[in-house]
């Protein structure tokens, strides 16, 4: 297996490309002034040391020396040997709720932290699967492409925060829908959309997005958060609770129905968090039942660069020995008479 170690660097062979172009126009150019000096066997005739294909010979040892320099700055690499370890794991996007629904203190210390602290439960004890992470409110975003670097997961999960979205609302299909574009091509691993919300859903839509991951292979977990009940939302610009617009206070309830159809229509499993563990270990198991993926791993490569550079090297050589003009002294071998 080979591999590029800066593959960034194989966008200078455009460069190469647009080389050519120029040298190829501008050798079209020179015959086509030529012919207004008189017929070109008649000037060939009267400059008998000049050659018509070195030019080309010399150009074109310069641009394949140019690429395999590009080459060699993108450091190729070539797999040794092969790791026994086998990588089993499942993709996860978690899509969480942000609205300010989320800040009610029915789930200690709220339903948002109590979120992101399952989240990062659920990091911990990941090993070899990939996570991303989308927030989402009256408009939803990537907070963080899928991936397998925990630590950046846990960094990015602990600025997450309810004022990173101005539109308001809670746009659950949005969010499933941009979570169905988010994982990788690989095949025969299990893929879970994990919806994390208080279920109060202003846009629908949430059902049919749910059904559409599902045809397209992946499973959709909601974990509803909070009280049937309903709660005060604090509003933190003025320390005590939000107001609508008759003046009475804003209580927040789990739509726990809405949240049991869209699992159920993306073939997952809806649970309920609450102040013990329990979801927990129930989002444990669930994921525990998906596919585990196996992919080999390559442990150990080589530079192989050093041959591109050394090959570059000797074209250079080459380019700067051929003459453009034929060599008297060697008029009479034939194969230096072009």
């Amino acid at each position: 297996m080979y591999r590029f170690e800066n593959p960034e660097y194989l966008w200078l062979l455009v460069l190469v490309a647009l080389w050519a172009l120029i040298r190829f126009a501008t050798f079209f150019n020179q015959k086509k002034r030529l012919r207004r000096f008189g017929d070109p066997e008649l000037l060939n005739q009267l400059m008998p040391n000049v050659s018509r294909w070195r030019p080309l010979v010399k150009f074109c040892l310069l641009e394949l020396a140019l690429v395999l320099v590009i080459i060699a700055l993108a450091r190729p690499q070539q797999a040794n040997s092969i790791s026994q370890e086998q990588r089993a794991g499942i993709e996860t996007v978690i899509a969480l709720d942000i609205s300010n629904s989320m800040r009610a203190t029915d789930v200690s210390p709220s339903r948002l932290d109590r979120a992101k602290m399952m989240v990062e439960n659920l990091v911990e004890n990941f090993i070899n699967d990939k996570i991303g992470l989308i927030v989402f409110a009256g408009d939803a975003f990537v907070q963080l492409p899928i991936t397998s670097d925990y630590v950046s997961a846990k960094m990015f999960l602990s600025t997450i925060d309810p004022t990173m979205i101005a539109n308001q609302g809670t746009d659950i299909a949005a969010a499933i829908e941009m979570a169905t574009h988010s994982f990788t091509q690989q095949e025969h691993v299990g893929k879970a959309i994990i919806v994390i919300t208080d279920g109060e859903d202003h846009e629908g839509g949430a059902i049919e997005a749910a059904k559409d991951a599902k045809e397209r292979g992946y499973n959709v977990y909601v974990l509803g958060i909070g009280s049937t009940n309903g709660s005060p939302v604090p509003d933190p610009a003025t320390g005590s609770y939000m107001i609508d617009n008759r003046g009475e206070t804003v209580m927040s309830r789990l739509n726990e129905q809405m949240c049991r159809e869209v699992a159920q229509a993306g073939g997952g499993a809806y649970i309920h968090v609450d102040n013990n563990s329990s979801a927990q270990r129930l989002l444990d198991e669930e994921l525990d039942k998906l596919e585990k993926g196996e992919t080999t791993i390559y442990s150990d490569y080589s530079e192989q660069f050093q041959y591109a550079a050394a090959f570059a090297l000797l074209l250079l050589i080459l380019e700067i020995c051929i003459l453009d003009r034929k060599n008297p002294l060697l008029k009479n071998i034939k194969l230096f008479k072009r």
